[in-house]
């Protein structure tokens, strides 16, 4: 007979950060990923590679078994790129946006896969500067993937307002909390997906676009969640990339939570009503505008709740399967999240104390590095692995 946990070990974890590559003196973006790359891959492999903005890197953990894992991983892999841009003169940040660096400045990254994009898109992509966290989460078995996608779709704006990071556009206030999903919103298939009948009606959907010229392949598919299109996960696309990595890990172990919990209840034949995508993006909506200082609707109560209200009742719907995935101490961090306030309500009190964007980046330089070995030599490194 299978123990909890075991039939909790389907459930595998893996992280991707985008940061930015920063000036520590000027504080803007540098277009430098080329001069990173070479080292980091000899040190990291494909665990870090380019994005399609040359100020941006991108570095993704392992398949990992827990969350533990992941969090070694990913410290791992901050303390080895922070050392690399260092060797460089730079530094790197965990923001959604920068605060103020303008995307007319930023090199495209050469690749014919970038090229494709930009001139599909045109604009749209070469303004899309912004900072993400994807998060996957192991689901072997495709038709209970979209089964859980459907469900899920309901709780993702609620951990958007957990990771905002983004307040600021090229120096502007923006007044909004997550500035970065509005700049994303601009591509096209993004945002909340639909609800499908089966995995034969999610296939039909991708292979229809393909059929059509929309897409060449399942990858441009850019949804807030999404079966991915090589791997076994959900892939969780709707976070602004936290500045601290200890949220970060945070928000990693509540997806998975989410995605057990509502595993188990499809197992006992239950789950909750399925909304459509537009009652769900009004939620998205006050996540963007007002994090976790504002509210959202409970469709089946009909009312709006706070939404510091509303994620401690997510924590307690999770609780019953945290001990099983043996992530207690990561997901108690979502309470000291909405106790302080995510990075971007840190970034706003700098600005309200300094008036002065560059301190806000200088905040971000710190924060990104909290909790994260800021050297990293190869030969400590080789100890790590």
């Amino acid at each position: 007979m299978r123990t909890a946990s075991s039939m909790f070990e389907q459930f595998t974890l893996g992280i991707e950060e985008e940061f930015q590559i920063v000036d520590p003196h000027t504080r803007e973006l540098r277009s430098h990923v080329s001069e990173i790359l070479e080292e980091g891959r000899m040190l990291l492999g494909e665990q870090v590679k380019p994005e399609m903005i040359q100020s941006m890197i991108e570095v993704g953990t392992g398949v990992c078994a827990d969350v533990q894992e992941a969090r070694a991983d990913i410290i791992k892999l901050r303390g080895v790129l922070s050392s690399l841009v260092r060797k460089q003169g730079l530094v790197i940040v965990a923001a959604g946006t920068h605060p103020f660096s303008h995307w007319q400045d930023q090199k495209i990254y050469e690749n014919a896969r970038y090229g494709s994009i930009v001139e599909e898109n045109q604009i749209i992509a070469r303004s899309l500067l912004t900072f993400g966290l994807h998060v996957h989460v192991g689901i072997p078995n495709p038709e209970r993937a979209i089964q859980i996608m459907n469900a899920i779709r309901y709780l993702l704006p609620h951990v958007l307002a957990i990771s905002t990071s983004s307040p600021f556009w090229l120096g502007v206030h923006t007044g909004l909390k997550s500035y970065r999903s509005e700049v994303f919103a601009r591509f096209p298939r993004t945002g909340i997906p639909d609800y499908f009948e089966s995995r034969g009606a999610f296939d039909h959907y991708v292979e229809l676009l393909v059929k059509t010229g929309c897409i060449d392949n399942g990858k441009k598919i850019y949804w807030d969640v999404r079966p991915h299109p090589l791997f076994s996960t959900l892939e969780f696309r709707i976070c602004d990339i936290p500045t601290r990595v200890d949220d970060t890990i945070a928000i990693a172990a509540l997806f998975q939570a989410m995605v057990a919990k509502v595993n188990k209840l499809l197992d006992q034949n239950l789950t909750f009503r399925l909304h459509h995508k537009m009652l769900i993006e009004e939620n998205k909506w006050r996540a963007v505008r007002f994090g976790l200082d504002g509210k959202m609707i409970d469709f089946g109560k009909g009312t709006e709740v706070p939404v510091r209200e509303l994620i401690r009742e997510l924590l307690e719907f999770v609780d019953d399967v945290i001990d099983d995935l043996r992530s207690r101490k990561e997901i108690r961090h979502i309470r000291t999240i909405l106790d302080r306030g995510t990075s971007a309500d840190e970034q706003l009190r700098v600005w309200d104390e300094t008036e002065d964007i560059n301190a806000v980046v200088d905040r971000l330089i710190e924060l990104t590095m909290e909790n994260v070995p800021r050297e990293i030599t190869p030969a400590a490194f080789a100890d790590i692995v």
